[in-house]
């Protein structure tokens, strides 16, 4: 049932009097208690209170102004250091951490224009109070509501949404304390296309959770997508828009101290981009401003072709002496033809053994001077001829021919991630190859950090239509492991992207892991249950609020259940997230173990380790699904089974 609070009366001081301020240091003052009730009870408009609830607000009326604050310690230990010894009642003390105030007719603000003095009298929030400090006249359209504040479900949880985004936020969790369900539920929300028809979101989807619950307001981009599925669509990613160091990292690899075959490497590929831009005019693009991290297509392939015949290559040579250009002693094979090899394939060539015989007229030898760089040529040679890597590096209409010319270029690749008909964008990274997967991280978030960051004038940049990204288990890639380039972007996302219309979202189970520069610049946190005391201590150093009394109850917090603390609420809020419907939620829900419906009502469930109705297992199948590394095709096996039956 909802209260209508501004037709109640202002509660009498008798009713919510709890005691009086004794002590000040700072924003902690020490409260005394007067005689309360022994059941620990009060009664405001004949609604019960527990008085004494770490994590409850207190109320101080100074003249027309109320203090606010929050009860962090209850008890002896709350009791001011010069009064101990001669304190009898020491149960009877509170500390309370002073967060904001509010005029008798004006709303609520954050920190404070005065503080309390001596034997001021100190009150109980009551609803009544709650609902002046939240409640908002109107529903102002940059606030959406993300549950009710628990224990008072007439009051709505609001969240202030141009905080949120633009000054970053962490949600932050122990597996099963409903952390993905809490981003589902803002996701549903931020992308109601009602209240915000030109929301536009990036989720890092690691496991690929989020598609079924998002699949009605979101484009779904996966190394597999499912052809019958019209939300789905294939990932790819242009390698050529990859800067010239995430390029040979996830190409040829590590070069160590090599770094003169690296650079040689980098000097080919610009000439491949000049030449490619000769060919091929890129807009406004000169040959003067072109640089090897210009995103210019040019072919890999045969990049790798020429550097392969550089480096394995043997010659004719006439007589000993160097060629201008080289005369490949190939292999043939039993027709007689050369084994050439095929760049466009990714086919290398064979060539002859040397020989260097005084009495044999034809002379075969090495190039002089190659590269060492026999092991990265390898690498890249097999990447190019594994399917796994062909979202990368065979990236359908943007997978440049030999010459350099694409079907499709980056305009039409970045539309279809950041300027869609959906409010969302889901890259499903489940099928990524783990050994590229936090460089594939990072690219991707490099790539909408600098397209936004030079377009931040234009009307499509970020200045004008903000970008939420948000990334799903963080704590994997955003580590102080600062040879992977996302923890590098994200920092500089996180120190400015504010300024070009960029908001991150960072989601982990273990905060205790993520890069402490990331963590601190998070302006907003949704902090649900965690048990480790390392991860604890991480979100109390990280957030600016003195609140150790809020923090203190996350290991107790229900499943679903979350403080929510900084900039983009008012106050610090212990909230119940609102779960979105069954069937729009994250893919990960618990297994059923075992079935909590009576036996008589639970014969017929087929899962768990309490089924009576044990299905035919095939293996077959099992080793197929794992082969293909697509969970979906299971789906495909089943709904074959059905069309069978």
């Amino acid at each position: 049932m909802l209260i209508n609070y501004k037709n109640m009366k202002i509660n009498s001081n008798n009713s919510t009097l709890l005691g009086s301020v004794q002590d000040v240091n700072g924003t902690s003052i020490s409260v005394k208690l007067t005689t309360i009730d022994s059941s620990g009870l009060t009664f405001v408009d004949g609604q019960g209170y527990r008085i004494g609830q770490v994590g409850s607000f207190v109320r101080i009326p100074i003249g027309y102004v109320d203090l606010f604050g929050i009860v962090s310690q209850v008890g002896a230990r709350s009791v001011p250091q010069n009064l101990a010894e001669n304190e009898q009642d020491g149960y009877r003390w509170l500390t309370v951490q002073l967060i904001g105030e509010g005029y008798k007719r004006g709303k609520f603000q954050r920190g404070i224009s005065q503080y309390p003095t001596i034997e001021d009298e100190v009150h109980l929030v009551s609803e009544y109070d709650l609902a002046k400090i939240y409640g908002e006249e109107g529903r102002q359209n940059h606030l959406v509501r993300v549950g009710h504040i628990a224990g008072s479900e007439s009051i709505d949880s609001l969240v202030d949404i141009n905080k949120l985004i633009t000054r970053h936020s962490a949600i932050v969790g122990t597996t099963g304390s409903g952390k993905s369900t809490t981003v589902a539920s803002l996701l549903n929300s931020l992308s109601d296309t009602k209240k915000f028809p030109s929301a536009r979101i990036i989720v890092l989807d690691i496991h690929g959770e989020y598609g079924k619950a998002l699949k009605d307001r979101a484009n779904i981009y996966k190394i597999n997508p499912e052809s019958n599925i019209e939300s789905e669509k294939p990932l790819r990613i242009p390698f050529w828009a990859l800067n010239a160091d995430e390029l040979l990292q996830v190409t040829f690899g590590s070069f160590g101290d090599n770094s003169k075959s690296k650079n040689i490497i980098l000097e080919k590929i610009l000439e491949y981009k000049i030449q490619t831009l000769k060919s091929y005019p890129k807009g406004n693009l000169s040959i003067e401003t072109l640089s090897v991290d210009s995103p210019v297509p040019f072919s890999l392939n045969q990049l790798w072709y020429d550097l392969y015949c550089n480096e394995f290559g043997t010659y004719y040579s006439n007589n000993g002496k160097l060629p201008i250009k080289a005369n490949w002693a190939f292999e043939r094979d039993g027709d007689g033809n050369e084994l050439r090899g095929d760049p466009e394939k990714s086919i290398a060539p064979k060539f002859k053994k040397v020989k260097n015989i005084a009495a044999d007229p034809e002379k075969i030898q090495y190039l002089p001077g190659t590269m060492n760089i026999a092991s990265q040529l390898e690498n890249l040679g097999s990447k190019l001829r594994i399917p796994r890597f062909d979202f990368l590096l065979k990236p359908d209409k943007w997978h440049p021919k030999l010459d350099g010319f694409v079907e499709k270029d980056l305009d039409v690749f970045i539309k279809d991630w950041i300027g869609n008909d959906k409010p969302i964008t889901i890259l499903d990274l489940s099928g990524i190859p783990p050994s590229v997967l936090n460089d594939i991280i990072g690219i991707c978030l490099r790539i909408i950090y600098e397209g936004l960051f030079w377009s931040r004038n234009l009307p499509e940049g970020g200045r004008e239509r903000p970008l939420l990204v948000v990334m799903e288990e963080a704590h994997g890639y955003l580590n102080d492991n600062f040879e992977k380039s996302a923890s590098i972007i994200v920092q500089k996302i996180v120190k400015e992207g504010r300024k070009y219309g960029i908001g991150a979202m960072i989601i982990s189970q273990r905060p205790s892991e993520i890069n402490s520069t990331i963590l601190s610049q998070c302006g907003t946190f949704f902090a649900l249950r965690l048990t480790n005391n390392t991860d604890r201590s991480h979100i109390k150093g990280a957030i600016s609020d003195n609140l150790d009394g809020l923090t203190d109850m996350l290991p107790i917090l229900r499943t679903g259940e979350a403080i929510i603390l900084g900039e983009a609420v008012k106050l610090p809020m212990r909230t119940l997230i609102e779960a979105p419907p069954k069937e729009r939620r994250p893919d990960s829900q618990d297994p059923i173990v075992s079935s909590e419906l009576p036996p008589d009502l639970s014969f017929n469930i087929t899962g768990g380790w309490d089924t009576s109705k044990q299905v035919e297992e095939d293996y077959k199948k099992f080793i197929d699904v794992w082969r293909k590394q697509n969970p979906k095709v299971a789906t495909s096996f089943k709904e074959k089974e059905k069309n069978n039956n």
